[in-house]
């Protein structure tokens, strides 16, 4: 096989060599080099003459090495299951390019589990405990609805059955699915509450949602949800901004001088491709947004530590800034403007009349849509109520243009 000819990326199922369809199984046999790990590597049989080279650990870092080194050698890279699912398909086409890689896929851990439940495939949220944090299904929590989780090991189920039990999901009904697909199949069902003990290593947890607490998606969550020490965008002002930002699928915010990391957070629950950057200089703080981005079901915000603009160098080019606390800082609305890529939007929030002139400013030369934003509620006077107005929020809405 030459350099120009495609790796192979096939995928194997509990089941082994038997359960594979028979273009995978060719795939394997036509190879010089078969990677994979020790498990997958074990349930070939004798008749696969190629070499075999199980993975290291950590096995990322040396993924592009080990495809350098056996290029040109009739290369296979076994998967489990499917390996476009959280699998090790979707790295080496990155490292690759599509043109340079065919995959052979077996059924997914997910469609096998919702065949054994007689669940609905699109209907279902899945996660993987491989690829990030449990607490990112936090997120997905909501009355009836059903979740499947890749676990990482055998002691994730008892973790995550914690998990629900202390955010208000302990009624929930969980089903450990082992080795799917394989003679030794098994599941373990009972409630989050009641869940203890490990189960083997290749597991795989349906989580049908009991009746309990949900947070919506829609910016705008109560401030009580939020650990903060005061300094957090309050509810209908968030609502605005993160409307304002217009988050789409895939797109990464600044949410510069964040605090409690209110911006930041509701900006990633819109979707779960919506990625993060919290800049807070105050360490307590910072540590706070962390906590309330893990409780909120988003871990992956990313905080950064440190003072806006100097801490803004190196960062991911964001598609939209949000200033929220230090706007007055010298030069930290130009250079977030300029970090933008076309497309991009910057959204300032000033309370202040020091800042509410910078906008001002601005404004008159470079335009944009400023807005007053002015909330009251509702507080006793005496033995009548009366509306009693917030400090006013001047919002600056920027959008870069194509240049």
């Amino acid at each position: 096989m030459h350099d120009s000819q495609p790796v192979t990326v096939v995928g194997i199922g509990a089941d082994g060599w038997s359960g594979l369809a028979p273009a995978s199984a060719e795939a394997i046999r036509a190879a010089g080099v078969v990677l994979g790990g020790e498990r997958q590597l074990g349930l070939l049989p004798a008749e696969v003459r190629a070499r075999r080279v199980a993975w290291p650990s950590p096995l990322l870092p040396a993924l592009p090495g080990l495809l350098r080194e056996h290029a040109g050698s009739g290369l296979c890279v076994l998967a489990s299951g499917d390996p476009m699912w959280y699998g090790i398909g979707v790295r080496v086409i990155e490292a690759l390019g599509t043109e340079r890689v065919r995959v052979y896929p077996h059924p997914s851990a997910a469609s096998l589990a919702c065949a054994r439940l007689g669940w609905a495939v699109q209907d279902v949220d899945c996660y993987s405990t491989l690829a990030r944090s449990e607490f990112a299904l936090l997120a997905g929590l909501a009355p009836g609805r059903r979740l499947l989780v890749l676990c990482a090991d055998g002691r994730a189920p008892a973790r995550i059955a914690a998990l629900l039990d202390s955010h208000g999901y302990g009624e929930s009904t969980l089903t450990a699915l082992e080795n799917l697909g394989a003679p030794t199949e098994s599941s373990t069902r009972a409630r989050a509450r009641d869940w203890s003990g490990n189960t083997g290593s290749l597991v795989t947890l349906a989580i049908e949602c009991s009746a309990g607490p949900a947070h919506s998606r829609a910016p705008g969550l109560p401030d009580s949800v939020y650990d903060s020490d005061g300094q957090l965008t309050k509810r209908h002002v968030r609502a605005i901004t993160v409307s304002s930002l217009a988050p789409l699928p895939g797109e990464l915010l600044w949410d510069v001088g964040a605090g409690a990391g209110s911006i930041a957070i509701e900006w990633a629950r819109t979707h779960p491709s919506c990625r993060a950057i919290a800049i807070e200089r105050d360490p307590e703080r910072a540590d706070r947004a962390e906590r309330n981005a893990a409780s909120l079901g988003v871990p992956g915000v990313d905080v950064v530590r440190g003072a806006a603009p100097e801490a803004l160098a190196g960062l991911s080019t964001p598609d939209a800034v949000f200033i929220g606390g230090g706007l007055t800082a010298p030069g930290l609305l130009e250079g977030c403007f300029a970090a933008l890529g076309a497309g991009g939007r910057l959204v300032a929030n000033a309370v202040t009349m020091e800042s509410e002139q910078l906008l001002l400013g601005w404004h008159a030369k470079h335009g944009g849509d400023l807005t007053k934003i002015e909330i009251a509620r509702p507080a006793a006077v005496g033995g009548f109520s009366a509306w009693r107005p917030a400090l006013p929020v001047t919002q600056l809405v920027v959008r870069k243009e194509e240049q």
